[in-house]
């Protein structure tokens, strides 16, 4: 062990010694390993993002029935534009269909004006929704109450306010029991929605929630409703979505043979699109790494024959002292590691500075993952073990009396 710190010790001693030359020895270590971090970092704060993003907007517990659904290709974006639109029939259609479903609520948004007294927010999102809309953690409310059923069947003009709506037209005063303005009709204000927060530097309680009866007043009723679907269970998820689909087709008499003029999806769908995407972008970073890694390792393998070469009568002379082949080439092996890895710690450091740099400056999300900084390291002393084994071991075979006669 004294003899590794000892080895290590004159390693560091030599690199010191040409700080340029050992710089760019390392120049492909450091692209590799920083390339490394700086992707993983932002792909790991991009999962967590994603998937509450996701989960917000569709649900952990339930899947989406939609007028497009997901599209890949043109010709499915097309195809999707011409698709009928849903309504509300079709939601209750779903429920009565299949013994798996507990609840179907429709919605539909739009950005409109909502205002109180001199206080206007011209693009806040309105979201009207039927009776089920109670079953689904997406529309908890902190203060206050939920809209009824009643309300909802009777079309009442109550509104439940996002966090974000009641601080900006309240500016702290109670919302409850306050009659607002969204598209020039009064609502009274029943409650207030629990905190989301905000994602990519956007809020996401920047909303207000009305029954769909007086959503379609003041927008129309020619919009396509989006279907939120909950089965009895998680457990029932697979199957209850394929109640969903035999239920849109039979509802819309489509034949076996003609393809879903609807879309049907999950949370879960979503993320495995977004992970086979992610997964693009890991092959193309090993092929980068690969490249940098295998590039550095050359450069290294040639400093170290000419670190070699520039030493021989020093070598020379430890050999005639009684150094073993061994321990001449532990001391270039060493050498080798340890400058390797010093590209490692740089990587590693520059790596997680871009991955803030970029979280600072847009919406991109960072978050440094042990794995990704041990992988490096252990990356780089491989490197520097591998390409440095050549120049250890023509140093060990060094002939003591031609090594001191060298100049």
């Amino acid at each position: 062990m004294h003899q590794l710190v000892e080895a290590i010790f004159i390693a560091l001693q030599a690199i010191w010694a040409n700080k340029l030359r050992s710089l760019m020895t390392v120049l492909g270590n450091i692209v590799a390993v920083m390339s490394i971090v700086t992707v993983v970092s932002l792909i790991t704060g991009m999962d967590t993002y994603v998937g509450d993003a996701i989960v917000s907007g569709v649900g952990a517990d339930g899947f989406t029935v939609e007028r497009r659904g997901i599209t890949s290709t043109q010709e499915e974006i097309d195809q999707a534009r011409n698709n009928p639109r849903i309504t509300t029939k079709e939601a209750e259609y779903i429920r009565q269909f299949s013994p798996l479903v507990s609840a179907v609520v429709a919605r539909a948004e739009s950005r409109g004006e909502v205002a109180y007294n001199q206080a206007i927010l011209e693009q806040a999102e309105v979201i009207g929704v039927t009776r089920d809309y109670l079953y689904f953690s997406n529309f908890d409310v902190e203060r206050g109450r939920m809209i009824s059923q009643t309300e909802i069947d009777r079309y009442t003009p109550v509104v439940i306010l996002g966090a974000d709506v009641a601080t900006r037209l309240f500016s702290g005063a109670d919302p409850l029991d306050k009659t607002i303005r969204i598209g020039g009709r009064q609502f009274r204000v029943v409650g207030i929605s629990e905190q989301r927060g905000s994602m990519g530097g956007r809020s996401q309680d920047e909303y207000v929630v009305i029954p769909l009866g007086n959503y379609q007043k003041i927008y129309g009723s020619r919009q396509s409703l989006n279907l939120m679907v909950k089965p009895r269970d998680t457990s029932l998820m697979g199957q209850a979505m394929d109640d969903a689909v035999v239920a849109m087709r039979t509802f819309r008499g489509l034949t076996p043979k003609e393809p879903n003029n609807f879309g049907v999806f999950s949370s879960g769908t979503i993320i495995d699109i977004y992970e086979q995407a992610t997964n693009g972008i890991f092959a193309v970073l090993i092929g980068v790494v690969a490249l940098s890694l295998v590039v550095g390792g050359i450069v290294i393998m040639n400093i170290m024959l000419m670190v070699v070469s520039e030493r021989t009568r020093e070598i020379g002379l430890r050999k005639a002292l009684g150094a073993k082949r061994a321990d001449v080439m532990t001391q270039v092996l060493t050498e080798s590691v340890t400058l390797s890895t010093i590209g490692g710690f740089v990587g590693i450091v520059l790596g997680f500075l871009a991955a803030q740099a970029m979280a600072s400056f847009s919406p991109l999300p960072a978050r440094l993952e042990l794995w990704s900084v041990v992988l490096g390291l252990v990356i780089t002393a491989a490197v520097g073990l591998f390409f440095g084994a050549y120049p250890a071991a023509r140093a060990a075979r060094l002939d003591p009396i031609e090594a001191l006669r060298q100049e």
